[in-house]
């Protein structure tokens, strides 16, 4: 995403805010108002549908490719295996920082907002989900059935035994490998069309927000990323801490050579743009070739820190919003769900939002809520992918120290 992007989301934002104040204070009729606002929500519905529409092959042809990229032997599984515990304590580690930070700061609760009609029903029943609804949920009947109910945990249990058979294969799967492998390319540039509609979707959420609340919604916004960026330095202190203790002091010589990749990631909004850059610094830092190559890739769809944290921070800040409180057991499956579900995802602008399209619904939280983050959504995605490359770049150092293959830094570095 350009420059003339981020700028067209930031006057789209701006136009929704002067376009929602006008309606609202021009509008006194209370029925009027919320018919008016209802307008401005078609556009943002058909937002929506869009980022379902994509949830499912997003999800099957990534997570696949990732998996069946392992490949086999001993030395492969030995990394494979350091390299996906090391993920899985980082991802509990952000999920659980998002979950601590954000009911810690309590962003959402200034906003009080009523629960859609519509949704009111079986909103208060679908927040509490029993074990036997968790695993009917989880497993699949039919992947045709999933796709089709764009049931996000089904189709991750489908693509890991699908990923997994292919990668057992070998050679005879490599085709098969190559097919799906475009695929996800596919969807990765159908996603990107999606988000390029993104601008018209901020102007119409911000619009309908303002018209049916007036501006002094807006404030919360200042508390929310704010509250986000507080929590980013804590995760990111977290990360470098555990770096520091397999590492050692050489965390900073690290911090300091991913700093242009880590730059490009935040001025983008995407940590994908800056992978070229990282698999190079991390080269020079001393990472061994064979362990960046395969570290980093897995670590795009597999480790994704940031985006881990923002989808907990997020989905309680929209749950705060509408006075929705979750038990102690739900924040547990709740990061268990977000476990699963973040994976498989790439590092492209506002993924996330795809997972929290996904996830609100299992705990009864209004999917109309998810326009709530949109609005500023390409602020929070800088930060994140952000720390997506520093999360990845940790992993890879931490591997190859195990590994024994961590050189001294380049010359040239």
């Amino acid at each position: 995403m350009s420059r003339g992007f981020t700028l067209s989301l930031v006057l789209a934002l701006v136009l929704g805010v002067i376009v929602g104040y006008w309606c609202h204070g021009g509008v006194t009729d209370a029925t009027a108002l919320a018919q008016l606002a209802g307008y401005f929500g078609i556009v943002t519905d058909a937002f929506l549908r869009l980022i379902k529409m994509i949830i499912g092959p997003l999800v099957f042809s990534t997570l696949v490719v990732g998996i069946a990229n392992m490949g086999a032997g001993s030395a492969v599984g030995r990394v494979g295996l350091r390299t996906v515990a090391w993920f899985l304590l980082a991802s509990i580690l952000s999920l659980a920082i998002g979950i601590v930070m954000v009911t810690l700061l309590a962003p959402g609760t200034e906003l009080a907002l009523t629960i859609p009609a519509t949704d009111a029903a079986s909103g208060v029943q679908l927040a509490q989900p029993g074990l036997k609804e968790f695993v009917h949920s989880l497993v699949p009947r039919s992947i045709a059935e999933a796709m089709a109910n764009n049931s996000i945990l089904q189709i991750v249990v489908f693509s890991v035994f699908f990923g997994i058979g292919l990668a057992a294969l070998g050679e005879r799967g490599r085709g098969l490998v190559a097919v799906i492998d475009q695929i996800a390319h596919v969807m990765l540039k159908v996603t990107g069309y999606v988000m390029w509609t993104a601008p018209v979707a901020v102007f119409a959420a911000v619009a309908a927000t303002v018209t049916a609340e007036g501006l002094g919604i807006l404030g919360t916004y200042g508390k929310f990323i704010g509250g986000y960026y507080v929590a980013l330095i804590v995760l990111w202190a977290v990360l470098l801490g555990l770096g520091a203790m397999v590492i050692g002091s050489r965390v900073r010589a690290l911090v300091s050579m991913i700093r242009e990749p880590l730059l490009l990631a935040f001025s983008t909004a995407s940590s994908e743009a800056a992978y070229p850059k990282t698999l190079e610094q991390l080269e020079r830092f001393g990472v061994s070739p064979r362990i960046a190559s395969f570290v980093l890739p897995l670590g795009y769809s597999f480790n994704l820190d940031g985006s881990m944290m923002y989808c907990t921070f997020a989905t309680l800040f929209i749950a705060q919003a509408y006075g929705i409180d979750l038990s102690g057991t739900q924040l547990v499956t709740l990061l268990l769900l977000l476990l699963v579900t973040s994976k498989g995802i790439a590092g492209v602008p506002r993924a996330s939002l795809v997972v929290l399209a996904a996830t609100l619904p299992h705990f009864g939280i209004p999917e109309a809520g998810l326009l709530l983050v949109l609005a500023v959504d390409q602020f929070l995605d800088m930060g994140r992918s952000a720390t997506n490359v520093v999360g990845n770049s940790i992993a890879a150092s931490v591997v190859a120290k195990w590994e024994g293959e961590l050189a001294a830094p380049s010359p040239q570095a």
